[in-house]
């Protein structure tokens, strides 16, 4: 079954840890959104977008996911969550679908959104500091008209 096998290399891909769970597609989309914590509409969504490995069908012709499109789908929250646009994760998931030959590349783009996800952390940083002084200011300012506007030992 094709789709699995490219479900089994984005898996890897998408965890470090090996995948424990049997990767055999069972899952309805109904099951894949609860267990993803996604919306079918969302879902069918990142489809549409071709975010998602293609779902294996069943005898009747309704799409079955595996255990690899949960943890595809995390990923992909995270990569959106971390600010990758959806063109980039375009990108991204038509790399992973080519298979072994673009490792490298794939290993790139993701070392490129690292370094973006770590600038915005130290921005971030530097924001929270700035904040955490101002709220020290505040309880200053506080303590202060706590005690009729006079100095205290801390102030």
């Amino acid at each position: 079954m094709k789709p699995a096998g490219r479900c089994a290399r984005m898996d890897r891909m998408a965890t470090s840890a090996p995948l424990l769970l049997q990767d055999t597609p069972t899952l309805r989309i109904g099951e894949l959104a609860r267990l993803s914590g996604r919306s079918v509409y969302t879902i069918r969504w990142y489809e549409a977008q071709h975010l998602m490995p293609g779902a294996a069908r069943d005898a009747g012709g309704r799409r079955v996911f595996s255990q690899s499109h949960v943890q595809w789908l995390g990923l992909l929250s995270r990569l959106r969550a971390s600010g990758m646009s959806v063109r980039d994760m375009q990108a991204y998931a038509r790399l992973v679908r080519q298979g072994k030959a673009t490792l490298a590349d794939c290993r790139e783009m993701l070392l490129q959104h690292r370094l973006k996800v770590q600038q915005r952390a130290e921005e971030l940083n530097e924001a929270m500091a700035l904040v955490d002084h101002k709220i020290a200011l505040y309880d200053k300012w506080l303590a202060r008209a706590e005690t009729g506007g006079k100095k205290t030992r801390a102030g």
